[in-house]
């Protein structure tokens, strides 16, 4: 379906699960929104911290439709699922948001990696979570984000598992896309970056690590979320880990020496 057709559908509440597979083409959004006395220090937090919080689109305050991303678009019901945040906890998973809308929140779009994956699939490089209809996997880390205000605390990443002969091509071409994340930020080793599980991912579903690949993580936007149980902010919104705002922008439009 295209872009316009899932919005239409979330829209509607009929689609209901994670986004990674579907849109092949276009850029897939991770979803922050704050009231607007917070609004500054999370952009610098952004600004700060560009692999896990790559700034794409600002909307708001006094408005929630998207003027870059998907012109018109609103952000109340495009996504297929929302949490609501009070005082540092993830209270509510809803499917709309305009029960909870207030003219003060400011929206913040960040790149994600379902936008790279297309290449990945592209150059060949199989990606197990996109064939088995799986939410990405992700874990918290102890990698340290910058702070800004009340934002600090630690990076998530998504991790995918990719054959050993192919992990430097999967490095070179997710390297293209820095605003949709970029290079991985590890390769192998997940005990190194404060992982102790690696079947047991924090957010997401876990998948079959075989024997010949090698678990490769990038950062991840769902990270603001890891620092929002620290802020503990009075309200805020996100996605829901997985379900993504899909754009009207082709992902090669983000490509590294593109004009966009």
């Amino acid at each position: 379906m295209t872009p316009a057709e899932l919005r239409k559908q979330c829209e509607k509440g009929s689609f209901d699960r994670p986004t990674a597979g579907y849109c092949d083409g276009y850029v897939q959004a991770n979803l922050v929104a704050l009231p607007e006395r917070y609004a500054a220090d999370f952009e610098a937090f952004c600004r700060k911290n560009p692999k896990p919080c790559p700034l794409l689109e600002v909307v708001g305050p006094g408005t929630s439709l998207t003027s870059r991303l998907a012109p018109g678009a609103d952000l109340i019901n495009t996504l297929p699922r929302y949490r609501i945040w009070i005082d540092g906890e993830c209270r509510h998973e809803v499917k709309e948001i305009s029960a909870f809308y207030r003219e003060d929140l400011v929206f913040f779009l960040l790149g994600c990696s379902f936008s790279f994956e297309e290449a990945l699939m592209k150059a060949g490089i199989r990606l197990r979570h996109v064939e088995q209809k799986k939410n990405v996997s992700m874990y918290r880390t102890r990698i340290p984000l910058e702070p800004s205000g009340p934002f600090r605390g630690e990076m998530v990443v998504s991790m995918r598992p990719i054959h050993w002969s192919r992990v430097a091509d999967a490095c070179i071409i997710t390297g293209r896309y820095p605003d949709v994340h970029g290079a991985p930020v590890h390769v192998g080793y997940p005990g190194m970056i404060g992982i102790r599980d690696i079947s047991k991912p924090e957010y997401g579903d876990a998948v079959e690590i075989l024997s010949d690949e090698v678990p490769v993580f990038w950062a991840c936007g769902v990270t603001p979320q890891n620092v929002l149980l620290q802020a503990k902010l009075p309200f805020a919104i996100t996605h829901a880990p997985g379900h993504m705002f899909v754009g009207d922008l082709k992902n090669e439009q983000f490509a590294r020496g593109c004009c966009r």
